[in-house]
């Protein structure tokens, strides 16, 4: 039956209909079953118009005395109505009122419960959930496995709360204490998903779940030790790390990894029993375990620097004595780099100089280069003259090491400290211990520059590493075709699939003769269509914002293959900007079919500070020569033609940049800017009903960017605190902090804006108005 389902189309279905249903009432089981699994492969194939009237032979089948049947049946019965949705709830709550069925088909008519619950949505308050009753009563189900469907369903209800799990706790403990470690195990599983979202509702299970750390079974002892350290009391955390000390050694990296996060999660919810807790990761961080496990411990310890400040010294203590015997690179590395960062603001850095040193004298080349780094930071502007000879002495011996990077680092490091003067000074070069081994500018945007620096050929005047911007690069992704091993380019079906890749969107405004004087953009937009799909030419444009002008980079592309332009410009009219005191136009020679032609308008302004914002009208204007198709040859003689484009806007957003490094606090960088450039205002936001509705909106319209996870908000949240940076060319940082409420009638925005300078601080404030 099963082969000849198969085989058959929708036409032939119907000459074998009547055997079918026949075998589905068939007392046979494996005969029934086999017909009804059948009768699940026409319909997923779509040759299932005849089954769906079968319904009262697949009903009659329900009440086979055989499990492997009614599980089939009704597997099949849903399928028919599935998509009915009133159709399926009289299924269900017939189902459900009429009781005994086998444990595989009673699980899954709880699975098909849970999802019309599901469907149904939170309910309101103190209303009850649809058969809501049900799934309780298969909480006392005779079959284990039914009653932990009917726990884990509940569980996955949305909007659970803690009354309605009180029963599946209740159950799930009962589990806990079961000889059967695929029970023990499965209530484990729910249990922690549980301690997620109600770490309180398993409050009568502590006790079972301490019982479970020492169980055989090394995947339930995990799970017992990382829901404990969730749910576990401030009085208990001692305790627990006891009992998990023994037993860390004897499980696999995976789940130790697991054990780390729970504990770095415990830290965060008591900060006051941080010491214990680093003690219990520093004794962890010596034992043996790969470099995933020493990688999870070492980002924990970061994690909790920087959100437990008073933890910082004990943390570098920690560390340190790992380095002294660490057989990883990159954790070495990575260290070596934090200790340069925060060693030099501790009470006593000098004792960190020690674990530094050795890494120059005991480790490889790689090692060695951070090793100077972080040395060189110690001898910043806060360093006693006697720390800093000590440095200078150190430094001094790495000028001999057999490695380029070493010897330059030191070197460097020497020059910029005035380290190799005899005599007492201050550093000069650095004026601070964080920008000992700071570029002043993105490595990225350096790299961009120096490439175009070169390419250019004009070396009259020398590179300024200053100018520079701090801005990120504007890219946009595009698909690139990955090259076959061999050489050759993949291709076929068995092809591997093409990946995004970044593209530079200021390529081409950066090759043009005219413009290449003026560098690179302060910031690039992505492409914004200026014409419809459909239309006989799609023209897009780039907005290229300098610190003196703004170009404008038009994409022209002509669908006509009976046709070609020349001399192609677009024409802006600037009537409404305020400002601007000439429009170039440099045109696109010619725009043949297919082949996309660029012209460029370039607005120069009045005075550089003067921001250029408005709404500008384009029409596309050039010269029209037929084509003859066949042989691809244009007439020598044309006609000259234009065409009206749509606006094109000039907003705050498009003068704003993303920095390419977000600032690592955002209070201290808010601290460094001061009040001097403050700007605060209040605004009434009436087109947005929810403080999780207007968040994303604030974001977008200023056109900066959300730090330390302030653009994610809670869904019933009535206030929210928006952190806010960006760069406003020519460079000049802002900062926000909007402060978004819920009120009647909309949504009240607080912000309060520091920048730079005051006009930028006006000129964020002025978008919002």
């Amino acid at each position: 039956t099963r082969v000849l389902c198969k085989i058959t189309d929708a036409q032939m279905v119907q000459a074998i209909e009547r055997y079918l249903k026949q075998e589905i009432v068939d007392r046979n089981p494996v005969v029934a079953s086999s017909a009804l699994v059948s009768a699940q492969q026409l319909i997923a194939y779509n040759k299932g118009d005849v089954v769906r009237r079968w319904v009262n032979e697949v009903t009659q089948a329900l009440e086979h005395r055989s499990p492997m049947v009614q599980y089939h049946a009704l597997a099949l019965l849903y399928q028919i109505k599935q998509h009915d949705r009133l159709a399926v709830t009289r299924l269900v709550q017939g189902l459900a009122r009429s009781g005994a069925r086998s444990p595989m088909a009673t699980i899954l008519l709880v699975r098909y419960v849970a999802r019309l619950i599901t469907d149904a949505g939170v309910p309101d308050a103190g209303q009850p959930r649809p058969f809501f009753d049900f799934l309780e009563s298969c909480l006392r189900h005779r079959s284990d496995v039914v009653v932990y469907e009917a726990a884990r369903s509940i569980v996955g209800l949305p909007g659970v709360t803690a009354a309605e799990l009180q029963p599946v706790v209740s159950v799930l403990q009962l589990f806990l204490s079961q000889p059967k470690s695929v029970l023990r195990m499965a209530a484990m599983r729910t249990l922690t998903r549980i301690s997620l979202s109600h770490p309180v509702a398993l409050g009568p299970c502590q006790q079972d779940m301490e019982s479970l750390i020492g169980d055989s079974n090394r995947s339930i002892a995990t799970l017992a030790i990382t829901t404990l350290l969730r749910t576990g009391s401030e009085s208990s955390i001692e305790r627990l790390l006891k009992q998990i000390q023994s037993f860390l050694s004897e499980i696999a990296d995976e789940f130790k990894i697991k054990v780390v996060d729970a504990i770095h999660s415990l830290c965060l919810k008591y900060p006051s029993k941080h010491y214990a807790l680093l003690n219990f990761l520093g004794s962890a961080l010596r034992e043996e375990g790969g470099f995933d496990f020493k990688r999870a411990i070492v980002n924990a310890y970061l994690g909790l620097m920087q959100k437990i400040p008073e933890s910082k010294e004990m943390s570098l203590s920690h560390l340190c004595e790992f380095i002294e015997d660490c057989e990883h690179t990159q954790l070495s590395t990575q260290i070596l780099h934090l200790l340069g960062k925060e060693g030099p603001l501790m009470p006593d850095p000098g004792k960190f100089i020690r674990y530094i040193y050795n890494r120059l004298i005991l480790e490889n080349a790689t090692v060695r280069a951070a090793a100077v780094s972080a040395l060189a930071s110690f001898a910043g502007e806060n360093a006693t003259e006697d720390l800093r000879k000590s440095v200078g002495l150190l430094l001094t011996q790495s000028l001999n090491d057999s490695e380029d990077e070493v010897r330059d680092r030191a070197a460097f490091s020497i020059a910029c400290l005035d380290l190799d003067k005899q005599t007492p000074s201050t550093p000069t070069s650095v004026t601070s211990t964080a920008d000992v081994n700071k570029l002043p500018c993105p490595i990225a945007n350096l790299e961009a520059d120096l490439i175009h620096y070169v390419s250019v050929g004009s070396t009259s005047q020398p590179f300024d590493i200053n100018a520079v911007s701090k801005a990120a690069m504007s890219l946009a992704p595009t698909s690139a075709t990955v090259p076959d091993p061999s050489g050759g380019v993949s291709s076929g079906p068995s092809a591997t699939p093409s990946r995004p890749v970044a593209r530079d969107l200021a390529e081409n405004v950066m090759a043009v003769a005219e413009l290449s004087g003026l560098g690179r953009p302060f910031k690039s937009t992505p492409e914004v269509e200026l014409t419809e799909e459909e239309t006989e030419y799609n023209v897009k444009c780039i907005r290229h914002v300098y610190p003196t002008c703004v170009v404008l980079e038009f994409i022209i592309l002509n669908t006509l293959n009976d046709q070609q332009l020349d001399n192609v410009v677009v024409d802006v009219d600037v009537s409404e900007f305020e400002g601007v005191s000439d429009v170039r136009l440099i045109a696109a020679p010619e725009c043949k079919y297919g082949t996309p032609g660029i012209a460029y308008a370039v607005l120069e302004p009045t005075d550089p500070s003067v921001y250029l914002l408005g709404t500008m009208t384009c029409t596309l204007k050039y010269t029209v020569k037929d084509v003859d198709t066949a042989t691809g040859e244009a007439d020598p003689v044309g006609y000259e033609d234009d065409y009206t484009l749509e606006d094109l806007t000039l907003s705050v957003s498009e003068l704003v940049a993303a920095p390419a490094e977000l600032p690592s606090s955002f209070k201290n960088a808010w601290e460094n800017l001061g009040q001097d450039n403050e700007v605060t205002d209040s605004f009434t936001l009436s087109a947005y009903d929810s403080v999780v509705a207007a968040v994303p909106a604030v974001i977008e319209f200023l056109g900066l960017v959300p730090c330390e996870g302030t653009d994610k908000a809670s869904e019933r949240s009535q206030t929210h605190v928006l952190l806010l940076v960006g760069i406003v060319v020519p460079g000049v940082q802002v900062m926000v902090r909007a402060e978004i409420a819920a009120q009647a009638g909309g949504v009240l925005l607080s912000t309060t804006i520091r920048g730079e300078s005051l006009e930028a601080s006006n000129l964020i404030a002025s978008c919002i108005a």
